[in-house]
């Protein structure tokens, strides 16, 4: 007995002077130290070469692996394309030792096409503040854009008009290779081709070190990069066949485009010149069913209709790079962008049967009348900016960071809305003709400092200035003669100082991030019509905190749990803030709210991360997300200046509404059947409500008061499936689909689309063609099909359902001149876009 208590001792004696340890290092590029991302550190038991654990390198190129129990290994720190180096002794003697290695610096290996690669890249890796997406997965999107990619996500959805939401909001930033963008997240995706991403970070409660706006989060588009010197070259061609549906559309839609890259990387210049032509058309038709109740005048009016409603969609760009890195301290950065894009949305409707019953639910008619609507939106951007970054890493390894871009962006387009005859639509009943011009200057300066006074943590402060300066000059006429009550002159002065500190740090299992963000924001609104002298003026300025906390434990290595706080804004932009009514169409005014408020967003989320066997994944994360000041668009009765009802127009209105609650829950998982099987489903259900008022004032000058009160249950699925015949060739299903959504004043329907995709390299892997049949339908289904609904019980009711093209076909290649990967980077438009 007492050899067995003396034995027991021992052996707790052992453990408590032997416990485990924790060993951090990072992996950079011999060349240039810069950080390699995704490298891998490898820990083998030195006594019989057994591999104990293997981690991978994060953003900045660090690892850290826990629970090391004492003993003697030795580490390999290796990266696709470099020579392995091997740390040959690594001693853990005590409990809780921690060993730093250092950086562990790699150089560049001379036999890369001898190596073969056994292991597949993960299609989502996680981290404490997001979740990072390899675009490789996602076929359906070669030769398209960048929506095409992002729409896979787990938690984005792309509707029928195009808008792309993030847990269920429009509202959210896009960082290209971590710079922020100011412009409007679809316009921005929309120009950046596919074929040009890495990844994309989903980002959804940012650290204080990043702009708070965006009430969804950001998503961080990483384009494509390589690690060695040289020249490297690739063009992208893309062209779509014959519409296979019939739209009854007045010109066919086309799709075609050509994007090229060419990039010359040295030890310390790297160069990057690039273009792109993209043209994609989209036909379709609206059916829709309007009813107005005109009380006062015992009236009811019905408006049928049914049309062409298509788009044409052009842009083309050019984009030039320089990077200059005299030294292992210093880097610096040039960039210059400049663009056009084109967007003509044609609406051509029949309005059938346009009749007055009287008295209200009687079928007696008192007139009947039909007519033509002609209706074309054009809308222009042209886009120029120009960028400059300067970064210095210290000797104790803090670095100073600095970046200053300037954007010019006009804005800009005609609408042309002529009511004719129907079927004779020679006969003219009215011509109306309205376009603005928006000139835009944006500027925004950085300076950040990171540095390591702790052995527990990062420290990392920073100042932002950003200035908006934004115009508009708004003229209709009406048969040739100026309408003054649509015709107004706006202006928009926006100027944001912030300033940020954040701790970051690891030990053991747990990684951490805190900090704080404090923001002034001065803004300044003028608006006049044609026919006033003196403008009105609006300003609305705030100083806020906008802090942010993260946490996440490491169980063990296959399993993860993780909370995070990010308290948010999403500013307002000039269209929704101009207030004086614009005719959008036959049967729309349109207009803003001059007092418009930003909203304010606070998220709480917690999740699990957890690794299964062969390749297998699965994650899960429940949010909660409150927002003050709720921006939404909401439909009221248009009345004249003597508050009589019109009869055939709503007024759509942008205005403060109260507060929304949604209560979330987004799942994830990778399922591997067989080695030459992979699938990616993403889901997120949430619980949206909204709650408040819209208070308006109408053309009458009277103050009118509409209750909002909604609540609904919202889901989404993405899903991708791919096979792998041969080593060069695959074939892809993918499925997204949007199930209803409430809105303040009525209802959006589901939305999916099925597609499919066949891939396979040719000239040993240089050549890439992709067939792509998307939205697919057959004939059969209800594909890319969406009908919105708004109502107010007693005095309106409007329906419309939008039909887009269904069974798309088109065809991808993409050529590599040579083996140097690609190490482009752009800028894009911060300011403009957001305007587009």
């Amino acid at each position: 007995m007492k050899i067995k208590i003396l034995f027991t001792l021992f052996v707790m004696c052992f453990v408590i002077t032997n416990g485990i340890a924790q060993i951090t290092g990072k992996v950079s590029d011999i060349s240039n130290n810069e950080a390699l991302e995704y490298a891998t550190a490898a820990l083998y038991n030195k006594q019989d070469a057994s591999l104990v654990t293997g981690v991978i390198t994060d953003l900045n190129g660090t690892f850290s692996i826990a629970n090391v129990k004492a003993g003697s290994y030795y580490l390999e720190a290796s990266f696709l394309g470099y020579t392995t180096k091997t740390i040959s002794s690594v001693l853990v003697s005590k409990k809780g030792a921690k060993i730093d290695l250092g950086t562990i610096q790699l150089s560049l290996g001379n036999q890369l096409n001898e190596v073969v690669i056994q292991a597949e890249r993960l299609a989502v890796v996680h981290k404490i503040d997001r979740q990072v997406f390899d675009t490789k997965k996602y076929q359906n999107s070669e030769g398209g854009s960048a929506v095409d990619v992002v729409k896979n996500l787990p938690s984005v959805t792309v509707d029928g008009q195009g808008g792309i939401s993030v847990r269920g909001s429009q509202g959210f930033s896009v960082l290209i290779n971590g710079k922020p963008t100011q412009g409007d997240a679809s316009a921005i995706l929309a120009q950046l081709p596919a074929n040009a991403l890495e990844s994309v970070e989903l980002i959804t409660a940012p650290s204080a070190k990043y702009d708070p706006e965006g009430k969804g989060g950001i998503l961080n588009i990483i384009t494509k990069k390589g690690a060695t010197n040289g020249t490297y070259a690739q063009v992208n061609v893309r062209g779509g066949f014959p519409s296979i549906e019939e739209y009854k559309t007045k010109e066919a839609a086309q799709r075609y485009g050509i994007d090229a890259t060419l990039n010359k990387r040295t030890d310390k210049w790297n160069f990057s010149l690039g273009a792109s032509y993209q043209r994609n058309d989209k036909t379709g038709r609206r059916e829709g069913d309007m009813f107005i109740v005109n009380e006062a005048e015992n009236k009811t009016t019905f408006l049928p209709s049914d049309g062409e409603r298509s788009f044409d969609e052009i842009s083309y760009n050019g984009r030039f790079n320089v990077d200059y890195t005299p030294n292992k301290r210093d880097s610096y950065s040039i960039g210059f962008f400049a663009g056009k894009h084109t967007k003509d949305r044609l609406a051509d409707i029949v309005y059938y049967d346009n009749h007055a019953v009287s008295p209200i639910g009687s079928d007696s008619r008192l007139y009947t009348f039909k007519y033509y609507n002609h209706n074309l939106r054009i809308r222009k951007g042209d886009f120029a900016l120009g960028s400059f970054d300067y970064e210095h890493k210290f000797n104790n390894e803090s670095r100073l960071s600095t970046s200053f871009l300037y954007e010019y962006t006009f804005l800009g387009g005609p609408t042309e809305n002529d009511n004719l005859g129907h079927p004779d639509n020679s006969i003219v009943y009215q011509q109306e003709y309205n376009t603005n011009d928006n000139p835009l200057y944006g500027t925004r300066v950085n300076i950040d400092y990171a540095f390591k006074p702790f052995s527990f943590g990062t420290i990392e402060a920073g100042y932002q200035y950003r200035n908006l300066d934004h115009t508009g000059e708004f003229v209709y006429q009406r048969d040739g003669v100026l309408v003054p009550e649509f015709s107004s002159d706006v202006s928009l002065n926006r100027t944001i100082h912030s300033g940020y500190g954040q701790l970051t740090g690891a030990n053991e299992n747990w990684d951490y991030a805190a900090g704080v963000r404090l923001e002034s924001m001065d803004r300044e609104y003028t608006e006049s019509l044609k026919s006033e002298v003196l403008p009105s003026t609006y300003k609305y300025d705030f100083v806020k905190l906008f802090p942010s906390a993260s946490l996440q434990y490491e169980i063990n290595a296959k399993t993860k749990l993780k909370t995070a706080y990010s308290k948010r804004v999403e500013r307002t932009t000039t269209f929704k803030m101009n207030s004086f009514a614009e005719r959008e169409h036959s049967e729309v005014f349109e207009q803003g709210d001059n007092k418009l408020e930003p909203e304010f967003i606070d998220l709480v989320e917690v999740g699990i991360t957890k690794k299964l066997k062969h390749g297998n994944s699965f994650f899960a994360t429940a949010y909660y997300r409150h927002v003050e000041n709720v921006i939404n668009r909401v439909n009221v009765l248009a009345y004249q200046e003597n508050g009589a009802v019109i009869d055939t127009i709503i007024n759509r209105v942008y205005s403060n509404v109260g507060k929304s609650n949604s209560y979330g829950l987004e799942i994830g998982a990778t399922i591997k059947p067989s080695k030459n099987w992979s699938n990616f489903i993403g889901a997120n259900v949430y619980s949206y409500n909204i709650n408040g008022a819209l208070n308006f004032n109408h053309r009458d000058g009277v103050l009118r008061t509409y209750d909002i009160n909604s609540k609904a249950t919202i889901y989404s699925v993405n899903l991708n499936s791919t096979y792998n015949f041969w080593e060069n060739a695959s074939v892809q299903f993918s499925f997204n689909y949007l199930s209803d959504r409430n809105t303040a004043m009525g209802e959006d329907s589901r939305f999916y689309s099925p597609n499919l995709t066949f891939r396979k390299t040719f000239l040993d892997n240089k050549l890439t063609a992709t067939l792509q049949w998307q939205n697919i339908d057959m004939g059969m289904l209800d594909t890319n099909e969406q009908r919105i609904t708004t109502s107010r019980p007693g005095q309106f009711y409007t329906t419309t359902n939008y039909r887009y093209e269904v069974d798309m076909v088109s065809l991808n290649l993409s050529y590599t001149f040579n083996a140097n990967k690609n190490k482009s980077k752009f800028i894009d438009s911060e300011f403009g876009k957001r305007e587009f």
